[in-house]
């Protein structure tokens, strides 16, 4: 799961993605004292998002998307381009919290420098679409459901051959901060557990992403606000 003010399944992300939902991130403040509805546009306490509009962003211009082996490590694998497309299905007066539906999240021009692999042969999020929240206070919450769980598998190239990787969220969630002042959604180390795969799979991957900006694309590319 805009200018969304105040956002984590690809490795879920791994979607999200995406996705996408975690470490408690910092809330952008709210906007409240201007709301109408929690989404608006294309300003803060603006029009109202309306049920149907597709939602998309892709990773802010120079970062990557990352999934590290731990909280503060650097080993793993970063994409250069990830991108996620939402649909608004209920979007009600703030305070409150809208829904969406995660219905793509991509990864590609991935990398890895994990001993002994020698590249990304791809990154996919599995079992979309997911459920996705976003509250007045800025925090949006990807969910999976039993049947379909937030899992992302990835497929690494070694000297030996191609390895997949499964990765699931524990708590079948991701969670992320929206921020209207950088028109963004930031996941902040998110970790997705390993499912499936051989040894050279680490245990868990830290999934962290900012995604900006975030638009409207059935209002012409309008940013989005959360009140």
């Amino acid at each position: 799961m805009p200018r969304y003010g105040r956002i984590g399944g690809g490795l879920a992300a791994l979607a999200l993605l995406a996705g996408v939902v975690a470490a408690a991130p910092a809330f952008a403040d709210p906007s409240s004292s201007l709301a109408g509805n929690v989404l608006t546009y294309p300003t803060p306490g603006g029009t109202a998002v309306a049920v149907n509009d597709v939602i998309q962003a892709s990773l802010k211009t120079g970062t990557n998307a990352t999934f590290y082996n731990s909280a503060s490590g650097t080993t793993g694998l970063k994409c250069a381009v990830s991108s996620f497309s939402a649909k608004v299905l209920t979007n009600p007066i703030a305070p409150g919290t809208a829904t969406e539906s995660l219905t793509a999240q991509t990864f590609t021009s991935c990398t890895t420098n994990v001993f002994g692999t020698t590249g990304v042969s791809s990154v996919t999020v599995n079992n979309l679409p997911y459920t996705t929240s976003v509250t007045s206070a800025g925090v949006v919450t990807i969910s999976g459901t039993a049947a379909a769980p937030i899992q992302s598998t990835v497929v690494l190239n070694t000297l030996l051959g191609q390895i997949t990787c499964v990765y699931r969220t524990s708590t079948n969630s991701l969670t992320g901060a929206a921020s209207n002042a950088t028109n963004s959604i930031t996941f902040t180390n998110q970790p997705l557990n390993k499912f499936s795969g051989p040894s050279l799979c680490f245990g868990t991957a830290y999934f962290s992403a900012t995604y900006s900006p975030v638009r409207d694309t059935t209002k012409g590319n309008s940013p989005v606000y959360v009140n």
